[in-house]
């Protein structure tokens, strides 16, 4: 594999996993809960919707920086 590729691979991914993070917000705070109760994993809903937020967001740095390497050409082929 080159690094394009590898480098692509992430891309789709951090573009997926955007797209799923993005439907799990609920613009009435709902968010994580609404999906079959309160996640164990946080100790409150206002918890679940921090986390989402910062993970939302360090995917859309990712999936940024990524596309412009991309688009730029940056890599070798």
């Amino acid at each position: 594999m080159t690094v394009t590729s590898i480098v692509q691979a992430i891309w789709a991914l951090s573009a997926v996993g955007l797209i799923v993070l993005v439907l799990l917000h609920s613009p009435k705070g709902d968010g994580i809960g609404a999906i079959g109760g309160q996640a164990q994993l946080f100790s409150s809903t206002k918890s679940a919707e921090n986390t989402l937020n910062r993970v939302t967001w360090a995917l859309t740095v990712i999936f940024l920086g990524l596309t412009v390497v991309l688009s730029a050409g940056w890599l070798p082929k």
